[in-house]
């Protein structure tokens, strides 16, 4: 991981969002920063000013949710073309997934490459990931439940998708056989057409 943002303006009591550098140019781990006590504890999942004093976009117009019955499900891997390509936050809030992006901006440092993170509802880590990347992930428990927030609506006519296993980008999987949709089965090997 690289670089984390802390705010520096804030009383000691106050909380915030720890905002951590990813080796993917964009992308950033979300962190809770708990207050505990006998109860528990209280935590900001998201601010808008925080990510905006990092240069994130902070638009968000949709929010969903993804619940898979079964270990060894796996989604992806998807997103949406411009002018529709969006933001996305993904926060396993039960069970555990191993969550992957692969970044397919062109004039990016760091195109082609992917990135995997594990998120759990334990931990409460968030993934920020910037337009411009595939999204895709496998379920590491049954009953795991993913919640996503959106920068754009979603619109049927740029949904992208490339297969879960291309090659080119050489994911190592924690699972040989997923548990698959047949369209994300269906989806043909990365092109740069692919992503238009």
């Amino acid at each position: 991981m690289g670089r984390s943002f802390r705010r520096t303006d804030s009383r000691s009591d106050d909380l915030s969002v720890i905002i951590s550098a990813t080796a993917l140019d964009g992308a950033f781990i979300l962190d809770l920063d708990r207050r505990n006590d006998d109860r528990g504890y209280f935590a900001r999942t998201w601010c808008q000013r925080e990510l905006e004093q990092v240069g994130l976009n902070t638009s968000l117009v949709q929010c969903s949710v993804s619940y898979n019955l079964r270990r060894q499900t796996l989604r992806g891997m998807h997103w949406q073309a411009p002018p529709h390509a969006e933001v996305k936050i993904v926060r396993c809030t039960r069970g555990a997934i191993w969550d992957v992006i692969i970044d397919l901006r062109p004039e990016s440092p760091t195109y082609m490459q992917h990135l995997g993170v594990e998120l759990t509802a334990d931990s409460a880590r968030s993934l920020y990931i910037p337009e411009g990347m595939a999204h895709g992930f496998v379920t590491l428990a049954d009953a795991s439940e993913v919640f996503y927030q959106m920068s754009e609506f979603h619109d049927p006519a740029s949904a992208r998708g490339v297969r879960w296993n291309d090659p080119s980008f050489d994911i190592h999987w924690p699972v040989s056989t997923p548990i698959l949709h047949a369209r994300d089965a269906a989806y043909p090997d990365y092109s740069p057409l692919v992503a238009r």
